[in-house]
């Protein structure tokens, strides 16, 4: 029996991220059709447990655009969109998202806040190993664009200063003396 390794994912107005969490895979296998479905299969574990996974995504996707990296813990996939817009949800059915699928908030961009220069952070990542996705590997990603730093997004907090007041401080040989009195016997 296979087992559904956990997915987390993000978008932009022209792409999706898809982050399948599997470490030390060996055999991962990725495909993705132009309509659509993702599919992943590989093995993990000291016991070479069989992982496999089917998405059926939102829209159309564009193959030859998309890349794939297979790294050490996770295999990273950017999947480019067949038509720009922003998705309601990663997978096309109605039904409740599976367990497994997750929001990758270090990666999440909302779609009124997207300019362009929020692009993930993704390490240096090597997409030069291609696995049945796209002909030409890398694509001529310029890996220059990005980065940014995410804390140039967070505003200050409008709460308002509270007074807090320190705690009186007891003279060194009352506290000595209280915490022996404090001691359990035994």
């Amino acid at each position: 029996m296979s087992r559904h390794p956990e997915v987390k994912w993000a978008q932009r107005v022209d792409k999706v991220y898809i982050t399948v969490q599997l470490a030390d895979s060996k055999n991962a296998k990725v495909d993705l059709t132009p309509e659509g479905v993702f599919t992943f299969s590989g093995s993990a574990g000291t016991a070479d447990h069989q992982y496999e996974l089917k998405l059926e995504l939102f829209e159309k996707v564009n193959v030859e655009e998309s890349k794939i990296n297979v790294g050490v813990r996770s295999i990273f996939c950017v999947v480019q969109k067949a038509e720009a817009g922003w998705w309601k949800r990663l997978l096309r059915g109605e039904g409740k998202t599976p367990h497994y699928v997750k929001v990758d908030w270090d990666k999440w961009v909302d779609e009124d806040e997207e300019d362009g220069s929020g692009e993930p952070d993704l390490g240096g990542m090597d997409f030069s190993k291609f696995g049945g996705m796209g002909a030409d590997g890398m694509g001529g990603m310029d890996f220059s664009k990005f980065g940014g730093d995410a804390m140039d997004d967070i505003e200050e907090s409008d709460d308002e200063e509270q007074e807090v007041s320190k705690p009186v401080e007891a003279d060194a040989g009352e506290a000595s003396k209280e915490t022996k009195e404090a001691a359990p016997s035994t």
